[in-house]
């Protein structure tokens, strides 16, 4: 079976003015992403709105590792957009543009069952950093404390946890944690709110130094294809 994920990810998101919407959307399902995808290395991707928390638009790009982004064929389209990308990049008509590309950081490997996954129906995904010297214990009780609660809520599929290699706007947090569900809604569920709420040692302890993105935890369903 093809492989759909890998280690990197590229996560785009915007905020685009009401009335260039409609061509925002079009050129991006129409010229975009079939570039993007068409770039070796780059294994899937899909489109994203919010329905909690933001920016609005999220383009979702599965990679095979983050150093996808710096090869030749990437840089080449970069460079050479066309009059519809250049006049519609979310980066000069976005009145909020994030740019971020990870590293799979959980689980260490990604087994079969991740590689061959189409693109979620919805995403619930937290932008977060501590401070430095809290790393270590943040990422231990987020793997082993509360990631593993989460598994047991219905229409929860699974979780991938990276680190930013590359970060636009620079104060970006480091972070970012990608639930994938098989609907929105599992975010407004009680058996959510219960794991949310969950105390476990270490992570309670943490929690109060936690820094979210303006917009994170972000729920988001897909829109395309």
């Amino acid at each position: 079976m093809a492989v759909k994920k890998g280690r990197g990810l590229l996560m785009v998101y915007a905020d685009i003015p009401v009335v260039l919407e409609d061509e925002f959307n079009r050129w991006y399902n129409e010229e975009h992403l079939p570039e993007l995808l068409a770039i070796p290395g780059v294994l899937n991707a899909g489109r994203y709105e919010a329905v909690r928390g933001g920016p609005k638009h999220l383009a979702c790009y599965e990679l095979a590792e983050p150093e996808v982004c710096l090869t030749e064929d990437w840089q080449q389209r970069l460079a050479n957009p066309s009059a519809w990308a250049a006049r519609m990049s979310p980066k000069k008509i976005g009145t909020r543009y994030v740019r971020n590309v990870y590293r799979l950081i959980y689980p260490e490997n990604v087994p079969a069952e991740i590689a061959q996954a189409d693109m979620a129906p919805a995403l619930l995904i937290g932008r977060m950093g501590v401070p430095e010297s809290m790393d270590a214990a943040f990422n231990s009780a987020y793997n082993n404390e509360r990631l593993p609660l989460y598994r047991s809520i219905p229409d929860y599929t699974r979780a991938r946890r990276f680190v930013a290699v590359r970060r636009e706007p620079d104060d970006e947090p480091k972070y970012t944690t990608v639930h994938e569900c098989l609907r929105p809604e599992v975010a407004d569920s009680p058996e959510w709110d219960a794991v949310r709420k969950a105390p476990t040692p270490v992570w309670t302890e943490l929690h109060s130094h936690i820094r979210f993105a303006q917009g994170s935890p972000g729920v988001y369903r897909r829109i395309f294809p």
